[in-house]
């Protein structure tokens, strides 16, 4: 009994300071990141501010030990909820692990590491409407269970999956419809995002008129408001829309 009870500690124990990956069941690896795990850069989680004058290995044990504050489910029940293999669960997870030790990423860090992908734009709206989208428990953080959630649906969910997870992105109030005002919230904050030096370049009521455009196409009873229904069969209608969710499948 006591060596069943030093072997749990030694468990525990590998699992917190880092020798032991409690998702993938091996000793963790210092290897560079491949391409795979830079796509998770999307999700950052905050860097110790200062470093002492210690080894780089032992600065980063420390703070990972000192920020843990979320660990994740098991790989098997999440393999069971999602649609990703155990390989592609490890390489997320090694990916999320190492940019965000704490296991959880808030949304100031979220914007700030979105701002890179459009540096010649403001994304910082955008990126709020994403964050809330996989801020599914709405707690204003995001872990590694919200992430694959919501990329399993993005990358390998039926076209009515995504697209019910693109009609709750434009659904800022939760209310089950999208109003212009609504829609036109999400264009200014990706004509925001995009910049102002784009080519062609962008008219300032370049938003609106796509919003009038959108509810032409979709708000079928002319209700002043797009149901989910409504949104889900527009969509399947529209070539481009259909051949841009294509994109996604070889992701990962």
């Amino acid at each position: 009994m006591k060596a069943k009870n030093r072997d749990q500690s030694l468990s525990d124990s590998r699992e917190l300071d880092g020798s032991y990956d409690q998702l993938t069941g091996n000793p963790t690896s210092q290897s560079k990141k491949t391409i795979k795990q830079r796509f998770l850069k999307l999700l950052p989680c905050c860097k110790p501010s200062t470093t002492p004058s210690i080894s780089q290995n032992s600065v980063e044990d420390d703070f990972e030990l000192s920020t843990v504050c979320h660990r994740p489910e098991s790989m098997d029940k999440l393999q069971e909820q999602t649609k990703f293999t155990k390989k592609e669960l490890q390489v997320l997870y090694r990916g999320f692990k190492n940019e965000c030790p704490s296991g959880v990423v808030n949304e100031e860090n979220f914007k700030t590491i979105y701002s890179q992908f459009f540096p010649q734009g403001d994304s910082s709206m955008y990126a709020h409407f994403l964050f809330e989208a996989f801020d599914t428990n709405k707690n204003g953080s995001v872990s590694f269970e919200d992430f694959v959630f919501g990329l399993s649906i993005i990358l390998r969910g039926t076209i009515n999956d995504r697209l019910n997870w693109a009609f709750n992105l434009y659904d800022l109030n939760k209310d089950g419809c999208i109003t212009k005002e609504e829609m036109l919230d999400i264009m200014k904050s990706i004509y925001d995002m995009m910049g102002k030096y784009t080519y062609p370049t962008m008219q300032d009521d370049a938003p609106r008129e796509h919003v009038e455009s959108f509810f032409q196409k979709m708000d079928r009873n002319k209700d002043g408001v797009v149901t989910v229904e409504e949104f889900i069969e527009s969509c399947k209608k529209d070539e481009n829309i259909m051949q841009s969710m294509q994109l996604f499948d070889n992701v990962i």
